[in-house]
């Protein structure tokens, strides 16, 4: 349950950024959104970025969610193999 609201939460926080560029309010740090996806909130942040299309022109960004997505996807598996 705590996955399901953490990424509801990633997905907020990506939609609140989105909305608040190019205004004169203060954005969320890359690193708070990097942080977010790195700590459980990878399919949030995904689903953010395709559906605010947040962040998807900016390179850096968009290798850090790749890599950090590969990361979890191979924990995921090894995790998997070990509990077998």
């Amino acid at each position: 349950m705590w996955l399901l609201a953490f990424n509801a939460v990633t997905v907020l926080v990506y939609g609140y950024d989105k909305a608040i560029a190019g205004g004169r309010r203060r954005r969320v740090p890359e690193r708070t959104l990097l942080g977010l996806a790195l700590c459980g909130g990878m399919p949030g942040a995904l689903l953010a970025m395709w559906t605010f299309r947040h962040k998807t022109a900016k390179p850096s960004f968009r290798n850090a969610i790749a890599l950090g997505a590969a990361v979890q996807v191979i924990a995921a598996i090894a995790l998997l193999a070990l509990t077998r």
